[in-house]
């Protein structure tokens, strides 16, 4: 029954972004309203995310790049059936390679030996994987907490919830090769991440912030660009942004 419920909301939110991919320039629906959450989204930044990724840059190096890698690892739970879904074979092999030897061989994913026998793990999501399919953003608007998105990308989330392992045996609470979670197990691997990528990418906000005329804006366009990028899998994709413009 459940799976019957889970097939039927697929196909509505299947249906609901076709219909927005004739939209390719992803415009603005909700501008005002979006400025202001980005507002909201930004003291936050300032007031706890910033401060916790500064104090996370201070670790010992051991235990950030094993954080680091652990929660990379995770991440790449969902580039499994991503890839599958987009017919991408070769990147469906070097995603469960790395995933299945980090977890064992790199303990838990804290190591990284997968990377050094020359698997390399792409993230992927659903998202990603209907602009594969040709559908377009959709309009573009920022979401509390989570920040920028689209109607192609914000249907993606709900999907990933449905299609990522790890979301599967957490929030979800089901169980997969005898391995389960809880919902404190999700958040707080989601929350590491977060912190981990603003943690690498300090300077590139602070330069994003001392140089844009309006961040919003600024912010909308390296969003949109990245997510691009990944979809054409260009040699410009990053697991983060890594290499901020303005």
């Amino acid at each position: 029954m459940a799976s019957k419920k889970i097939i039927k909301s697929l196909c509505l939110l299947l249906i609901i972004s076709s219909l927005s991919s004739k939209i390719y320039a992803a415009e603005e629906c909700f501008e005002k309203a979006s400025r202001s959450v980005f507002k909201f989204n930004m003291f936050l930044d300032d007031v706890i995310i910033e401060p916790i990724a500064k104090g996370y840059n201070n670790l010992p190096k051991p235990i950030k790049v094993g954080t680091s890698n652990f929660t990379s690892n995770i991440s790449t739970l969902l580039s499994i059936p991503t890839s599958l879904l987009q017919g991408n074979f070769n990147q469906f092999a070097h995603s469960t390679g790395s995933v299945l030897v980090n977890s064992t061989v790199g303990i838990l994913g804290f190591l990284n030996p997968a990377e050094k026998i020359g698997l390399k793990s792409v993230k992927e999501d659903f998202g990603q994987t209907l602009g594969s399919y040709g559908l377009g953003t959709g309009c573009y608007f920022v979401l509390p907490i989570l920040g920028p998105t689209t109607v192609r990308d914000s249907i993606g989330l709900v999907v990933d919830s449905y299609l990522d392992p790890f979301a599967h045996i957490t929030i979800r609470e089901k169980e997969l090769f005898n391995i389960s979670g809880n919902n404190l197990d999700y958040y707080s691997v989601k929350g590491a991440t977060a912190v981990d990528f603003r943690s690498n990418n300090i300077t590139n906000f602070d330069s994003l912030e001392k140089n844009s005329l309006d961040l919003y804006s600024s912010f909308k366009s390296v969003y949109l660009q990245d997510r691009s990028n990944k979809i054409k899998n260009s040699p410009d994709n990053q697991d983060d942004w890594g290499n901020l413009e303005n």
